[in-house]
C-alpha cells in the first residue's frame, strides 16, 4: 500500500470542513474521525466512507466497491468501508450528506 498524499488529504478535509473532521495516521492510510468515531478512510489517494446495510446500496448503485487490500497473496475485503464515487468530489453538498450518513453509521456501531 502506498500512503496518502498530503495534497489529497487536504483536499478531502477541505470538502468535509463543515463536519470538522480529524485525520489520524493509521498504518499507511488516514482515518477520518468526527468526535470519537471513525467515519472515513483515506488510502492510496482514495476516499472511503463507513457503510451499513442501509447505506451500502447507494454506493453499489453508484458502482463503488468496498475497501480491499492484499495480504499474504490474497485480497481482503473490508466491507464496512466503500469507496466514495468520484462524481461526489465535485458535488460538495451531496458529499456532505453521504459523509453525515457515514458518521451516523459509525455512531450506531459504537453504541452497540
Amino acid at each position: 500500500m502506498t500512503t496518502v498524499t498530503r495534497q489529497y488529504q487536504e483536499f478531502i478535509l477541505d470538502l468535509l470542513a463543515p463536519l470538522v473532521p480529524q485525520a489520524r495516521r493509521m498504518f499507511s492510510g488516514v482515518g477520518l474521525f468526527h468526535r470519537s468515531v471513525m467515519f472515513g478512510l483515506l488510502v492510496r489517494d482514495a476516499f472511503y466512507l463507513r457503510v451499513d446495510e442501509r447505506t451500502r446500496e447507494k454506493f453499489e448503485d453508484a458502482g463503488s466497491g468496498p475497501f480491499t487490500y492484499d495480504r499474504a497473496g490474497r485480497t481482503v475485503r473490508l466491507t464496512a468501508y466503500y469507496e466514495v464515487p468520484e462524481v461526489l468530489l465535485d458535488q460538495p453538498e451531496q458529499l456532505l450528506e453521504w459523509a453525515r450518513d457515514a458518521v451516523a453509521v459509525a455512531q450506531a456501531v459504537k453504541r452497540r
